[in-house]
């Protein structure tokens, strides 16, 4: 490819970004999560609690999958605790660790978050259905790309 090719493709690529970047921040919902719940789940509060989702996780874990130092983690932890969204209980396996787990009310805070958050803007009604359809499976590819690129997948 020519420099010109290059230069032209970057464009493309920083123009797609910034319109989806700017469409996304304008629907933040951010303000009406904390109303819903009575706090904000920022400071990666709101990444561990939906980690938590499916299963406990030691603090390590968390500390690990988060690429944060095990003080932070227990920062975060003790903040989520406090709100009563998780506790801490031995591990069967070794009483010397402690797995995170969601207490009832986690599970509420988290119900509460996907009600709002994936709660699609009004403007989404302006798109076929054939179009919606392509957005998705354009979102998927680029979800999968990013998989491949973090190792994730």
């Amino acid at each position: 490819m020519s420099d010109g090719a290059d230069q032209e493709a970057t464009d493309r690529d920083h123009g797609a970004w910034a319109r989806m970047y700017r469409y996304v921040e304008a629907q933040n919902r951010r303000g009406e999560l904390a109303d819903a719940l009575g706090f904000r789940l920022g400071g990666g509060r709101g990444k561990v609690l939906f980690q938590l989702r499916d299963r406990p996780m030691t603090l390590r874990d968390l500390a690990e999958v988060n690429n944060v130092d095990a003080p932070y983690t227990t920062l975060i932890v003790d903040k989520l605790e406090a709100h009563g969204l998780v506790e801490r209980r031995p591990h069967p396996d070794d009483r010397r660790r402690k797995l995170v787990t969601l207490t009832a009310a986690g599970h509420d805070a988290i119900a509460t978050a996907d009600a709002i958050l994936l709660r699609p803007p009004s403007s989404v009604s302006a798109l076929t259905d054939g179009e919606l359809r392509q957005l998705a499976a354009l979102l998927g590819r680029l979800l999968d790309a990013e998989d491949d690129t973090t190792g994730d997948a």
